[in-house]
């Protein structure tokens, strides 16, 4: 059922030992009280930082004011972090990158990311969710900018008040579906892993267990638990009861639902203008609901800086990305771009991105290790199989079996 990846897997083996073998040795950066090592290196006359596009504009714009503030000239170019490997030993690399926190563990692994040491007073203010999401193995790799996660956006014309319950919103699909007009009462993406987390979780389901120190257990894959069984036949429901048609994809959901003709949705903070502008006041965004009297858990997106391991000037690198995320900076973000502080100490005063907001309490960071990139093909295939009508305890032991097939070949637990 699930496809074949054995060559892909022992290539990717193959390579990690490899760059394993040729990483640089690491040095802890150490940010205190103004002193690396009890002495402030001198300034160089420029730093480098990679951005992604849909941020290159708000990056430049805060480095002209580190420049301001500090003389260092910081140039901001769109980079690929695919090339790190190659670029960063060959020093054309950055000083720091734009990452999110789910590549940490890839990245470590390539030996392109510095291990930062810093004082309780400077990571002060960041969410802690957040800096979880940038620590693997126990190390901080990152200092966090953004956050994301998914929610529940309804139309209020068709919606009046947001379910609380998934019986609630099961309710609603039952009332407002009519799929010869093309009109649902929810909608979601049910071949995504992404947003069936959260539905498939909602008990004791997980993807990797834990160890005592907090490490991932790779060896402990918690998706075949009778939770998550449950989950699926909800998902599969939806499917039988003509909810959510079999062929849906994110771009026919968000026509429909910018339409008028979908009363909710699970989507994240990227779509909302979008949705506001076709909307407007009928647009309302709300946590997920509850299921069985939980809080439907969801992955936790963080998005960031990392300082390359190859930096000769990882002491104003650190001290350029903590910048980038102070609360000033971080208010900028959120007011003229959008961005969900990964902050405490900055008010997001957007009715919309406040149900976000309070969804964030009840998710968690998406497991930063690359055993994780096993995870999401074999249960796309699982959920697809799943919606048709397949057994899902069947169905999601294979894929079990599978992923921890792909895991062993990359040398990770058995």
């Amino acid at each position: 059922m699930l496809k074949n990846n054995l060559f892909f897997g022992l290539s990717m083996f193959c390579l990690i030992i490899l760059l394993s073998a040729c990483g640089p040795q690491r040095d802890n950066v150490e940010v205190e009280e103004g002193t690396v090592n009890d002495e402030i290196p001198e300034k160089p006359e420029e730093l480098n930082v990679w951005a992604w596009d849909n941020v290159l504009e708000p990056l430049k714009m805060l480095a002209e004011k580190y420049t301001e503030e500090t003389g260092i000239k910081v140039n901001v170019i769109v980079g690929d972090n695919a090339n790190l490997t190659l670029d960063a030993p060959a020093g054309k690399g950055p000083d720091i990158y734009y990452e999110t926190h789910d590549r940490m563990g890839e990245r470590y692994v390539q030996g392109v990311v510095s291990e930062l040491t810093l004082t309780d007073e400077q990571l002060s203010g960041y969410q802690e969710s957040a800096l979880e999401g940038f620590t693997y193995e126990g190390e901080l790799l990152g200092i966090p900018s953004s956050l994301e996660t998914i929610g529940l956006l309804y139309n209020k014309s068709l919606i009046p008040e947001a379910p609380e319950t998934v019986e609630e919103l099961n309710n609603y699909a039952e009332e407002l579906t009519n799929p010869s007009n093309d009109e649902y009462g929810f909608l979601t993406i049910t071949s995504d892993f992404y947003f069936m987390y959260p539905f498939l979780t909602s008990g004791n389901g997980y993807v990797f267990g834990e160890d005592e120190q907090g490490s991932y257990n790779t060896s402990d894959i918690g998706l075949t638990e009778d939770d998550v069984i449950q989950g699926a036949n909800l998902v599969y429901s939806w499917h039988e009861d003509g909810f959510i048609p079999e062929s849906i994809n994110d771009d026919i959901m968000s026509s429909l639902f910018s339409n008028g003709q979908v009363g909710a949705i699970t989507s994240g903070p990227w779509a909302v203008e979008g949705f506001r502008e076709s909307l407007g006041d009928d647009l309302a965004i709300a946590p997920l609901p509850t299921y069985n009297g939980e809080h439907l858990e969801s992955f936790l997106g963080v998005k960031g800086f990392a300082v390359s391991e190859y930096s000769e000037n990882k002491y104003w690198a650190t001290d350029l990305a903590l910048f980038m995320t102070n609360a000033e900076n971080s208010q900028t973000m959120f007011e003229d771009y959008n961005l969900i502080p990964a902050r405490t100490d900055v008010t997001v005063d957007d009715e919309l991105y406040e149900g976000f907001q309070e969804q964030i309490q009840f998710a968690s960071p998406m497991p930063n290790i690359p055993e994780m990139a096993q995870v999401w093909d074999p249960m796309e295939d699982a959920l697809v199989f799943i919606s048709q009508g397949d057994d899902p305890k069947a169905v999601l032991e294979e894929a079990v079996d599978y992923i921890k097939a792909q895991i062993s070949l990359m040398g990770g637990s058995n």
